[in-house]
């Protein structure tokens, strides 16, 4: 399949879970015992949008995904989703990073199952979902196969539907696409558009790529400054951005 082939189309669940809504109130965020790196920081995540948060190197743009996944707890303030403090990592919030993180001993298929086999998901459904969404992603024909045997944009399809396939009601990307080439990158980019379709899921996405986050985002974060753009017509490569994507490099 190309980079930019459509992926068959597979069924959906008939409802899909709602996204959730991620709430920080003045949150100073870090590791305790050293200096924050990000201070009194105010950011609503509307429930199913797809947020894109943009700065500079060592701004923090990790560790928000880190406290927002209850990996790290926040220094001071407030991190809720639907209002309840976040205070450890929770099954219905997935993480998606740049290192595609397979168990290199699993396949295809059992890499994409590992989610639900943790929930106690009977195996026969499990199987059934995993092959569905690598279906979705394109990669049907490739369950078999190990980690090892796949490209890295292969790797990365995977642990997309890996994390999807569980149905969280978010999922936190961490520069996702950053190590692959920009045909890859790109085609990476329409497929996180189609795969999500349906999904119901808020994704906060991180990215250092100002085109990216004005491609897949429905607003961008700005983290150096504390701005939260909305974009005009996002997921439509033609529209004209030009304007927002000056006023997002000046800020970097």
């Amino acid at each position: 399949m190309s980079a930019h082939a459509a992926p068959p189309t597979t069924r959906l669940p008939a409802t899909a879970p709602p996204g959730a809504a991620l709430r920080l109130d003045g949150a100073r965020l870090g590791h305790p015992g050293v200096r924050a790196v990000l201070g009194r920081l105010d950011l609503d995540v509307r429930p199913g949008e797809v947020l894109a948060v943009v700065g500079p190197s060592g701004c923090g743009k990790s560790t928000l995904l880190r406290t927002l996944a209850g990996l790290l707890p926040p220094l001071s303030g407030t991190v809720t989703q639907d209002g309840t403090p976040i205070t450890r990592p929770g099954g219905d919030r997935a993480l998606v990073f740049q290192d595609d993180a397979l168990l290199p001993w699993r396949t295809a298929r059992g890499n994409v199952e590992l989610p639900l086999a943790v929930r106690g998901t009977p195996r026969a459904e499990r199987r059934r979902t995993a092959e569905d969404w690598l279906a979705r992603v394109g990669l049907a024909e490739h369950a078999h196969k190990l980690p090892h045997q796949l490209s890295g944009g292969q790797r990365q399809r995977i642990q997309l539907a890996r994390a999807l396939a569980a149905r969280p009601r978010a999922v936190l990307m961490d520069e996702p696409f950053g190590a692959l080439d920009a045909q890859t990158r790109a085609g990476m980019q329409d497929l996180l558009v189609d795969v999500l379709a349906g999904t119901g899921a808020t994704v906060v996405f991180v990215t250092h790529d100002v085109d990216e986050a004005l491609f897949v985002g429905d607003r961008v974060a700005l983290l150096a400054t504390g701005a939260v753009l909305d974009v005009p017509a996002p997921r439509d490569r033609s529209a004209d951005r030009s304007a927002l994507r000056t006023r997002i490099l000046s800020s970097l």
